[in-house]
């Protein structure tokens, strides 16, 4: 099984997929449970480093 791309809150721990067709690293992200900006992109296995 494939990892998937995902955002990740650093506060409450929430993590979300990347909506497609998004340029994770182009916008300030905020988590949609706690409204925290501190947000972190993990890359899936697909993507190069």
């Amino acid at each position: 099984m494939a990892k998937e791309a995902k955002f990740k809150c650093m506060h409450c721990g929430n993590e979300w997929p990347v909506p497609s067709g998004v340029k994770p690293e182009a916008d300030e992200r905020v988590c949609p449970k706690c409204r925290s900006n501190s947000v972190r992109y993990l890359k899936g296995e697909n993507e190069a480093t």
